[in-house]
């Protein structure tokens, strides 16, 4: 596989480029800091192409086969204002479009099939209560200038996405959910209370996670990308989602301390403003394309999940630190 990567300084981006690494795959990595892409790759099957999100060189393309794009402004990161709220979409639905652009005019494209994976989020479902969502079903219908945001944005970024089906491209839309891991995203987040104790359940708790642990949602980009039968939305989430409450004890025995302190919906909301919804929404969303194109999870349950995460995240970390570093030449 030769594949093109953005967003592979990111927790998913980055754990995807080292797997394919190690699987034997040559690799283009794009994005704004050229010097840094390439100190995080120092191999001599990366090469670093600089990109501001905005036009993406068509000679960046040649040769590869397989397009991950993964790059997009965090969502969770602080009160969304307006001008947050338009590099968060800007980050995805213009950068898409321009990578679509980009394969309209690309030089050579490697023969054989070609296909992108194209982020995505469960958010482009919206708030749905206890209903079951899988593929299959629709997206949010509240969108608009007073509507679920988040939703519109998801909806506008597959849309780019989708355009490169017009030029033969096999396009995968990963819709991901809640992604654990030690290392960020919304566990690294939470740990720091959890571990005094402070934690709690958000609002009353009842709300779904779409919880999925980051070895599955690597393993699910590269299932997208490999897996031929696979086109259009894929849930990238575990097939056992959980309640907030539940996920909250789930956490708090993981680390054998109390989670008895919930966060009152009014205060989230007083303290995040719109970006509430986010952790307020419940979603329970399955992933049936994934198993039914035999897919198999490594971390099916949470509380295995959460165990292999918390108890061997530090051996796995040490481990990296002693390996060879001629593993990545």
């Amino acid at each position: 596989m030769r594949a093109l990567i953005t967003g592979a300084t990111g927790l998913i981006g980055g754990r995807l480029a080292d797997q394919l690494l190690e699987d034997g795959a040559e690799l283009v990595v794009v994005g704004r800091d050229v010097a840094r892409l390439a100190a995080r790759f120092p191999s001599a099957r990366v090469r670093a192409v600089g990109w501001d999100g905005a036009r993406l060189p068509p000679e960046a393309l040649e040769g590869v086969d397989t397009i991950f794009h993964l790059a997009g402004e965090p969502v969770a990161d602080g009160r969304w204002t307006d001008a947050r709220k338009a590099r968060i979409r800007a980050s995805r639905v213009d950068s898409t479009r321009s990578i679509v652009a980009a394969l309209r005019s690309a030089p050579r494209l490697a023969d054989g099939a070609r296909v992108l994976v194209n982020g995505s989020a469960v958010g482009i479902y919206g708030a749905r209560g206890d209903e079951p969502l899988t593929e299959a079903s629709a997206p949010c219908a509240d969108i608009g200038a007073s509507g679920d945001f988040l939703a519109e944005v998801c909806l506008a970024w597959e849309a780019e996405a989708r355009a490169a089906e017009e030029l033969g491209v096999r396009v995968v839309c990963v819709r991901t959910g809640v992604v654990l891991s030690r290392d960020g995203g919304a566990l690294a987040t939470m740990l720091p209370l959890f571990r005094t104790g402070l934690g709690g359940r958000l609002g009353d708790g009842k709300q779904w996670i779409p919880w999925l642990h980051l070895d599955d949602s690597v393993g699910l980009f590269l299932h997208a990308a490999r897996e031929a039968s696979v086109t259009g939305p894929l849930n990238a989430v575990a097939p056992a989602p959980v309640t907030n409450a539940t996920f909250t004890r789930a956490l708090g025995k993981a680390l054998h301390r109390p989670a008895l302190l919930p966060a009152p919906a009014f205060a989230l909301r007083a303290a995040l403003g719109e970006m509430s919804g986010v952790v307020l929404a419940s979603q329970r969303v399955l992933p049936e394309v994934a198993l039914h194109t035999g897919y198999a999870f490594r971390h099916a349950k949470l509380e295995e999940a959460l165990a292999y995460e918390l108890d061997g995240g530090a051996q796995r970390a040490e481990g990296a630190a002693a390996a060879p570093q001629a593993r990545r030449a």
